[in-house]
């Protein structure tokens, strides 16, 4: 008989996935024991988050199981070997639906895997569930009629962010160190700011987008790709996951990923780098807490070598007028495939609306809500509808001028990094992001300009300085005021941004933000359990 294990149980919840990773390797915990306790972590913050909409529990403790007898062989083991992980609902993973989030789509099961998928399950990692997004992907809420609304640990009132709100949310209560999450417009970035977690979103292309379906995400369309990229505890699991994507490129024979080599980022010194930082895009204003998080990382960097310079903002206006442009180019075909007769969310339906609308209507629309004071939305409206083929052409061509003078304008000031405000809001309260779509500018930019970019938690939201906008008619700022209200304690971040096939430079600066920051007080440590719903 068995000897029953008196062992106090071992806390693995706040542990990162490197961390886990090294305790199993040494013998010190087991995947059983790894797994069993983030399940039961799991079960616990959960019903209160709707974070983990697809639970793979019983796959898992099956994968835990052969991990400990693949390392009982002494069989080599991966890097993530028994670290239990999510996985966003959009990735094909075999036995599961993708739905996007649209009821139309239930039961859209995948018995195929992609690329990156497959890399994570050969590196040991064990997949405990598929999360919540937003409905359609469009959305900066993870909320749809398929999976009900995800919330965050921080505030259950608010949104974890979307589309990769549900990895962000189970990662910052502690149901897993590590999220294969992906980015159009800012989903791996934004929730990690809402959460108080890390996101980094690799250079455009770098990796490939086979694990997602085709069918349902409408490719064709290259102007603006999405990325796949991971969320993480800590920015060490953030570079351990990138490396691990990386053996998919490297020796790439997919003809749309180039094999560009992985460079490691502790090689990277701070000292001597040129950094230069904003705190206001010109196109939406950024909080108070947002701001000191950009100035305070600026002052950091400096202490460690680094020269850090004020300069001016990318076009934010430029970068709203393609990113619009191309998301509705082809105006609500995809849409109504996805959606069938399924009403959008209120948070969708806007985009969606604008999207099949013909620009010459939209453009009345514009004019009238700028008149009426509705200046920020009245620029959103304005730059959405369906485009001739032509049209479109031309809004490629200048998505490529304004990269062009993006890296003219970096290399004229000598810069290798940038740092900027992830978002011009703390974590939204539900709805908020109805009418704040000109706060997310600081994160879609750089999905325009297709450059690396990361987002590091670092600080939270101070007494005094939750909000300093002035009252106005435009429905954007009293919006952005309401959710700045009551943010005293939520977390906030720094967007480090860096030249194309140079993400080890973000990552590399990253690390040395989390590094001065994790000691200070007011660090967004994990949110801890328990979370009542």
């Amino acid at each position: 008989m068995a000897q029953k294990d008196t062992r106090p149980p071992k806390d693995t919840i706040h542990l990162g996935a490197s961390e886990l990773a090294a305790a199993i390797k040494a013998g010190d915990l087991s995947a059983k024991e790894v797994v069993d306790a983030q399940i039961r972590h799991i079960e616990t913050v959960n019903p209160a988050l709707n974070a983990v909409v697809i639970p793979l529990f019983d796959e898992a403790r099956a994968q835990a199981k052969l991990a400990d007898e693949a390392r009982a062989r002494g069989k080599p083991l991966g890097a993530l070997h028994g670290v239990p992980i999510t996985i966003k609902e959009q990735y094909k993973v075999r036995g599961t639906q993708v739905t996007l989030g649209a009821t139309n789509k239930i039961g859209n099961v995948y018995e195929d895997e992609g690329p990156l998928v497959t890399r994570l399950r050969a590196e040991g990692a064990i997949i405990v569930g598929k999360t919540n997004i937003a409905q359609t992907l469009l959305g900066y809420e993870s909320d749809n009629r398929v999976y009900g609304r995800s919330n965050n640990p921080w505030d259950l009132a608010r949104s974890p962010g979307g589309s990769s709100g549900g990895d962000a949310a189970i990662i910052a209560a502690g149901g897993v160190p590590l999220a294969l999450a992906s980015d159009l417009g800012g989903s791996v970035r934004i929730p990690p700011l809402f959460c108080g977690v890390h996101g980094f979103k690799p250079t455009m292309g770098r990796f490939t987008n086979d694990d997602f379906p085709n069918e349902l995400l409408g490719y064709g369309q290259e102007a603006i790709l999405p990325q796949p990229g991971p969320i993480a505890r800590t920015v060490a699991d953030l570079v351990l996951a990138m490396k691990v994507f990386a053996k998919t490129s490297e020796n790439a024979t997919i003809d749309n990923v180039p094999p560009v080599p992985w460079t490691d980022p502790s090689t990277i010194s701070i000292k001597g780098m040129r950094i230069g930082y904003y705190t206001d895009n010109g196109l939406f204003s950024a909080s108070p807490a947002l701001r000191r998080a950009v100035e305070e990382a600026a002052e950091a960097l400096r202490k460690l070598g680094a020269e850090t310079v004020p300069v001016a903002a990318p076009d934010s206006f430029e970068a709203m007028r393609i990113f619009l442009g191309v998301m509705s180019a082809g105006g609500v075909g995809r849409m109504k495939s996805l959606l069938g007769s399924e009403k959008p969310i209120p948070q969708v339906a806007d985009a969606v609306k604008g999207m099949g609308t013909p620009r010459a209507v939209l453009a009345v629309l514009s004019r009238i809500m700028a008149a009426r004071g509705q200046h920020h939305n009245s620029r959103v409206i304005g730059s959405m509808g369906a485009l001739k083929t032509a049209d479109y052409w031309r809004l490629v061509e200048a998505r490529t001028d304004y990269r062009e003078r993006f890296q003219s304008e970096l290399d004229a000031a000598g810069l290798d990094v940038l740092l900027c405000p992830p978002c011009a809001v703390p974590a939204m309260t539900h709805g908020a992001s109805e009418h704040l779509f000109p706060a997310i500018s600081y994160a879609f930019t750089y999905n325009v300009l297709g450059a690396p970019a990361g987002v590091v938690s670092t600080t939270r939201v101070r007494p005094g300085e939750e909000s300093d906008r002035k009252l106005a008619k435009d429905i954007a700022d009293i919006t952005a005021q309401q959710v700045e209200r009551g943010s005293v304690g939520l977390p906030v971040g720094v967007q480090v941004v860096a030249r194309h096939w140079h993400d080890h430079m973000a990552l590399a600066v990253m690390a040395a933000l989390e590094a001065q920051f994790r000691t200070t007080e007011g660090y967004p440590f994990q949110r801890d359990v328990p979370v009542n719903s």
